[in-house]
């Protein structure tokens, strides 16, 4: 895949502590790039050098085949942690003079916050003051400037933080649509199962290092435990040797669930087959590992290193 933005061997010190230490990340255009790591770790440092906010103090960013510099700044959409919008200024005023700044023209951002305002629901809200909004809401009203003027990049931090279920499938849905429209997006999160919905890779970070990259769906195969879930109507399953032991079972009204764990090298169909010729299977799956448990597993290793 060809590469949209990367930053290679980037240092950041500051008085007391280096905030990034020799971090590179890849991220390849027209993707979902998930930044995932525990608070402090160094992500938002990161953003901002990606945004150019900051500098590093070694390395260097690459943006769209050049090196990042002032007015790349035009072509990046930011919704940082902190949310920054005046509190007492009108929400359309605001965003129409924020529309301007990122050069659109002042009927080409009224017509489109007006398009954005009624998609949200948010058009009752043009003349009230932001202080009058619910967090929700002035969170709805910062998305819409961020991504208002389509900038090639968008760097959303932690967009979820505040939603409630409906509209954090809401601002889903429009960052899916985003990508699908050919931006190249940066999602930094705490929520793996938003990670995992939307990202097509990754990078952990973990006390200012990268401690884990790659593409989803290959870590998931990488991290996989050999743990199978079945569950039987009829007949009962018995360890077999060389193929699987059974880790947990369980009786409901006449069904046994059966938690399952393959032998290295053991095959999905050589374990079903062994499945079939023992009773009747209602269901068998493998047990994925989700990004949470990857996460976990990768950061808690990391923090039991550092321990000894």
């Amino acid at each position: 895949l060809p590469m949209f933005l990367t930053a290679e061997n980037i240092i950041k010190r500051y008085a007391h502590h280096t905030a990034l230490n020799d971090v590179s990340v890849q991220v390849p255009r027209g993707q979902i790039f998930g930044l995932l790591g525990p608070n402090g770790a160094g992500k938002t440092t990161l953003i901002r050098i990606l945004n150019h906010i900051t500098l590093p103090d070694e390395g260097r960013v690459t943006f769209d085949g050049h090196p990042l510099c002032e007015k790349d700044v035009q072509n990046i959409g930011y919704l940082p942690e902190e949310r920054g919008l005046y509190k007492k200024m009108k929400v359309g005023e605001q965003a129409i003079y924020l529309a301007r700044l990122k050069g659109m023209s002042e009927e080409q951002a009224k017509r489109e916050l007006h398009q954005w305002f009624d998609k949200f629901q948010i058009m009752p809200w043009w003349d009230k003051k932001l202080e009058e909004l619910s967090k929700g809401m002035q969170q709805k009203v910062q998305f819409v400037i961020t991504v208002l003027h389509k900038p090639q990049l968008l760097i959303f931090d932690e967009p979820f933080s505040g939603f409630d279920p409906v509209n954090a499938e809401l601002l889903k849905r429009e960052i899916l649509e985003l990508k699908a429209q050919g931006h190249t997006i940066i999602f930094s999160s705490h929520n793996m199962q938003s990670v995992e919905d939307i990202c097509d890779n990754i990078a952990l970070i973990n006390h200012s290092r990268v401690v884990l990259k790659g593409n989803i769906h290959d870590l998931k195969q990488q991290f996989r435990t050999g743990l199978y879930e079945a569950t039987l109507t009829e007949g009962a399953l018995r360890p077999v040797a060389g193929l699987y032991d059974i880790r947990q079972e369980e009786k409901h009204h006449g069904t046994t669930h059966y938690t399952l764990h393959a032998q290295e090298g053991t095959t999905n169909n050589a374990l079903l087959q062994s499945l079939l010729q023992q009773g009747q299977l209602q269901s068998f799956q493998e047990t994925m590992p989700t990004m949470n448990d990857i996460f976990l597993k990768v950061v808690g290793e990391e923090h039991i290193e550092n321990k000894q």
